[in-house]
């Protein structure tokens, strides 16, 4: 019964017009004269159609515009689109917001989910939600567990506050939020017990860290992702204390542009040397543009997560050979791993620590983890990797033992058409992404052709590579897609018939 309305369709003969707050624009609904679906043959009538099914219908529907349509079509999917309703994004349409807040509100009152966005917001646009429509949703929205405020500008510390009669809220995500502080957040972390999402994006007036010592001894914390926060740094992190043992994604970004107006704290980080700190459920783990002090910190932390799935380091200076070994002798689940490596003179006051990851690293990982599906390497702009780099021999090595799907490489000089020629006995490789690899010509991008699984091929700047180094994938429909970007000697043509999925985009700006 549920494939056939699948392919049902409404039987529309009247129109009707709505005006888009944000836009400005007519919308025109199509609606059905009566509340009946026709397939082929059969005529069901929605009035018949038992409340099971119709919960299946409305859950399958998944985008905001077609749900609307479609609960405007009868008085029943009407009714039960306001139970069913979990999830609502709002932004610069809501003018008044807080009337507009509430009416929706109290249309949907098992509202689970919350997304509210000013991106792109001008004062033409209304006057943005503030703390009074943060006390609307604390109000009306018993149910709510999950909310995201981005590009807020107007809430508040006491915004956040009302937030705290909401028991069940699980998950805060804040995505620029600047009159936000520590102890809005304290606040939060006092009044939610079940918090166990926590993302903080440029919210830079959050300095107070007595929430994350709060939420250290609390112990829920699952998920905490602090992105470019200015006043958090490394050192900070030590105050989650316990609860290290419960995370399970860590995604710590340092604002590279205020690094070295912060002062350093190497008193907070010596502590780490101190405590043994266990990350049994750690699944993920991104640190990027952090200072890795040697048996300190976050080095402490790399060799101790057993159950590990996910690794990115990017830009992290002090990252050495015995943290990646580390971490692969302990995380034999890993399955992707990311490394994009500083050059030797990217961070000034750091000049003196040289470049630390060589081949062991990637032999380290190549013998350690068995499960490795996903490799991207890179070097930071301007970077030319000397001979303790990365070499061809130690990233084919990796490529030969682990079942290698997705190979990323940017910026890496020392992979040439030898490598290409290598890959050809990859038996899992399905993607390959090549960038800025400025040693590979026509003659190996033609060996591209004999790779046995390769589904997904992606160039980029690349300068070595010509429409004849495509000639061989032309009409042979061997890739499924296709995407060149930015590569000047690449012509649109040139890339006609080479995958069943094509995308071309030529841009030579960076070449100047």
């Amino acid at each position: 019964m549920i494939n056939s309305i699948q392919n049902c369709k409404f039987q529309t003969t009247r129109k009707r017009r709505f005006q888009s707050h944000s836009t400005n624009e007519q919308i025109v609904v199509q609606l059905p004269l009566t509340s009946t679906f026709i397939n082929q043959n059969c005529l069901v009538v929605m009035d018949s159609l038992p409340e099971v099914l119709i919960w299946e219908i409305l859950n399958r529907v998944k985008k905001t515009i077609d749900r609307n349509s479609l609960a405007l079509s009868c008085k029943r999917l009407h009714g039960l689109d306001k139970e069913n309703r979990h999830f609502l994004r709002v932004g610069c349409g809501l003018d008044p917001a807080d009337e507009a807040l509430t009416s929706l509100c109290l249309r949907f009152p098992n509202l689970t989910r919350i997304e509210i966005t000013y991106s792109g917001w001008m004062s033409k646009l209304g006057k943005q939600l503030d703390d009074r429509g943060l006390f609307i949703l604390s109000n009306h929205c018993p149910c709510l567990t999950d909310l995201t405020l981005s590009y807020c500008t107007f809430i508040t510390d006491v915004g956040l506050r009302h937030l705290t009669s909401c028991y069940k809220l699980s998950s805060l995500k804040l995505n620029f939020t600047p009159r936000i502080t520590g102890c809005g957040i304290f606040s939060i972390a006092v009044g939610c017990k079940n918090l166990t999402v926590l993302h903080l994006i440029r919210c830079l007036n959050v300095s107070s860290v007595e929430w994350l010592e709060y939420l250290g001894k609390l112990g829920t914390l699952e998920d905490l992702s602090i992105r470019n926060c200015r006043a958090i740094g490394e050192g900070d992190l030590i105050k989650l204390g316990h609860s290290w043992r419960k995370l399970k994604r860590l995604q710590f970004e340092v604002d590279a542009n205020y690094r070295y107006m912060k002062v350093y704290d190497r008193l907070a980080v010596d502590r780490w040397q101190k405590q043994w700190i266990l990350c049994d459920d750690m699944l993920e783990l991104s640190l990027v543009n952090c200072i890795i002090s040697p048996g300190r910190g976050l080095a402490c932390v790399l060799g101790k997560c057993k159950n590990l799935q996910k690794v990115h380091l990017d830009m992290c200076v002090g990252v050495r050979d015995c943290d990646i070994i580390s971490l692969a002798r302990e995380s034999h689940n890993l399955r992707s791993i990311s490394l994009r490596v500083p050059s030797d003179f990217s961070l000034p006051l750091l000049a003196h620590n040289t470049l630390r990851l060589t081949d062991e690293s990637l032999k380290a990982l190549a013998d350690n983890c068995a499960h490795l599906e996903s490799v991207r390497i890179s070097f930071a702009d301007g970077e030319f990797p000397s001979l303790s780099s990365f070499s061809l021999n130690g990233i084919l090595v990796l490529v030969h033992k682990c079942p290698i799907q997705e190979l990323a490489l940017d910026h890496v000089y020392s992979f040439n058409d030898m490598g290409l020629e290598a890959l050809c006995s990859a038996s899992y490789l399905e993607t390959l992404e090549l960038v800025r690899c400025q040693e590979i010509s026509d003659e190996g991008l033609q060996l591209v052709s004999q790779f046995p699984q390769l589904q997904n091929l992606r160039l980029s700047k690349c300068l070595g590579i010509t429409d004849d180094g495509l000639k061989p994938l032309v009409d042979a429909y061997k890739l499924e897609s296709l995407v060149v970007e930015d590569c000047p000697q690449i012509s649109e043509r040139g890339v006609h018939g080479a995958a069943r999925s094509i995308s071309f985009r030529q841009d030579l700006s960076w070449m100047y």
